[in-house]
C-alpha cells in the first residue's frame, strides 16, 4: 500500500521553514567522537511484520520470554520497571473521571503498553535491542539462533500495528536527532529504511535533546503517536517501524558539524515474515495462521 502523498505546499513550507530554524542552533559537538554509518536499506535489519501470524505467535510467547528474560537482566528488569510503571497509571485513571480514561484500539492489550514503556524507559534495553535488530536479518538462521529479543520485537511490531488500525490514517512530521552517529544517505533520491524502532518526536526541541551529530526531519505514514503508552509522554514520541521506506528529499554532509537529513515516507518493505513460527510449527504442519488470536493467562503474568 502507498503512503499517503504530501501536498506540495507542505513539503515546502516544512522544508523552508521549519528545517533551517531547527537546524540553525548552534552545536558543540566533538566530530571526532562521532563514527560515520551508510543509510540504505538496512539489509541486515530483522523487520518482520508478522502478516497472518499473529495468534500463533502469541502462543508461543509466554515461554519464549521466559527464557529471554533469564538470558538478559537488562531486558527483565525494564520489562518489571514498565509493568509497574502501567500498573500505576491504570490505577490512577480508574480513580478518575470515565471521561479521561484511556481507551486503546481493539485486540490492544496490557503487554503491548508495557513494551512500549520498556522501550522508552531510560534504561540501556532500546540501545541493546535496536542494536540486535539491526543485526538479526543476516538471515533466518542468524535470528532464530542469535536474536534474543523476539518476544518484545513481535510485542513493539503488533503494538504499532493495532494503535495505527484505531486511528485514521495519517502521517506525521516530525524530527529526529541522534548522538555519535553521523549517517551518509547515497543521496537525493535514494530509497532507505531506519532499520531499527525509531523514535522521533513532533517536537523539534525534543528531538535535539537526543543528539546532533545527525539530525532528521521525517514525514512518516507508518510511524504512530504514542504519547500515552511513553514512559516520558512529554517528548511526544512518534515511533516508526523498521520496515518504513522513505526517499531522501535532501540531506547536508559536511566535513564537521550536524549531518541533517530531510526523508519523505514511501512505502514499507520487509524480507522476513512469521519466521519463528515457520521454524517451531509449519515445518511440522502443525501452523494456523491468522491475526485473530486471544493471548493466553500464562501470556499475562510475564
Amino acid at each position: 500500500m502507498q503512503a499517503h502523498a504530501v501536498p506540495s505546499l507542505l513539503l515546502t513550507i516544512f522544508l523552508l521553514v521549519e528545517l533551517p530554524k531547527a537546524w540553525s542552533r548552534r552545536v558543540s559537538r566533538r566530530d571526532l567522537l562521532s563514527r560515520e554509518s551508510p543509510l540504505d536499506m538496512s539489509p541486515a535489519s530483522f523487520d518482520d511484520q508478522y502478516a497472518g501470524c499473529a495468534a500463533a505467535m502469541e502462543a508461543v510467547l509466554p515461554d519464549l520470554n521466559r527464557t529471554e528474560f533469564s538470558a538478559s537482566p537488562v531486558y527483565a528488569e525494564a520489562w518489571k520497571s514498565a509493568a509497574a510503571r502501567w500498573q500505576e497509571r491504570r490505577d490512577w485513571e480508574l480513580k478518575g473521571p470515565p471521561s479521561s480514561r484511556q481507551l486503546p484500539p481493539p485486540g490492544f492489550r496490557d503487554e503491548h503498553a508495557v513494551a512500549l514503556l520498556a522501550y522508552t524507559a531510560n534504561s540501556p534495553l532500546h540501545r541493546e535491542f535496536n542494536a540486535a535488530v539491526r543485526e538479526a536479518g543476516r538471515s533466518r538462521a542468524y535470528y532464530l539462533r542469535y536474536f534474543p529479543f523476539k518476544t518484545l520485537h513481535f510485542l513493539l511490531t503488533e503494538a504499532l500495528r493495532l494503535l495505527r488500525s484505531g486511528q485514521k490514517p495519517r502521517c506525521y512530521q516530525v524530527f529526529r536527532g541522534v548522538h555519535g552517529v553521523r549517517f551518509r544517505p547515497l543521496g537525493p533520491g535514494a530509497t532507505v529504511r531506519l532499520g531499527a524502532f525509531a523514535s522521533a518526536s513532533l517536537m523539534d526541541a525534543a528531538a535535539h535533546q537526543f543528539g546532533e551529530d545527525t539530525f532528521f526531519g521525517i514525514w512518516t505514514c507508518h510511524g504512530v503517536a504514542i504519547k500515552g503508552y511513553s514512559f516520558f509522554p512529554g517528548e511526544e514520541e512518534v515511533l516508526i517501524p523498521p520496515y518504513e521506506t522513505f526517499l531522501v528529499v535532501n540531506a547536508s554532509v559536511p566535513a564537521r558539524g550536524p549531518v541533517r537529513i530531510y526523508l519523505k515516507a514511501q512505502d514499507k518493505a520487509s524480507t522476513f515474515n512469521c519466521e519463528y513460527i515457520k521454524e517451531k510449527q509449519c515445518t511440522s504442519g502443525r501452523c494456523k495462521q491468522n491475526n485473530s488470536g486471544k493471548t493466553s493467562q500464562s501470556f499475562r503474568s510475564f
